[in-house]
């Protein structure tokens, strides 16, 4: 699971194909419940890939807000499957982290994607 960085703006903000320019802002190993929410705010956006693997979703600041909210909260969906581990809650910390870095990078005029292998 990775947040990645790019200074590229893309057509759409799902099933975007990245150029070369692209960095990583963040990795996550096994917290399937962040990826949950990400597949839920990919078909929001207009996800059209049923298992949600290798493909982008943007995240805008809004999207950053409300995921802030939903881990402050305790709202990330419970999400199972093949290879996901589990979240136990102690995740919060790093995902705050990721936000704040993630709002740096906007800030600065980049895009950021989650993007998923699996």
């Amino acid at each position: 699971m990775y947040a990645m960085i790019s200074d590229e703006s893309f057509e759409r903000e799902v099933d975007f194909k990245p150029g070369q320019n692209v960095g990583e802002l963040h990795y996550w190993r096994k917290h399937p419940n962040l990826h949950g929410w990400m597949k839920a705010l990919y078909f929001a956006k207009g996800g059209e890939q049923p298992d949600f693997n290798c493909t982008p979703v943007t995240l805008t600041e809004a999207d950053l807000a409300r995921l802030e909210a939903d881990i402050k909260a305790g709202n990330l969906p419970p999400t199972e499957g093949f290879f996901f581990g589990a979240s136990d809650g102690s995740e919060s910390e790093d995902d705050l982290a990721f936000i704040a870095k993630a709002r740096e990078a906007i800030a600065d005029g980049d895009t950021v994607y989650y993007y998923a292998w699996w």
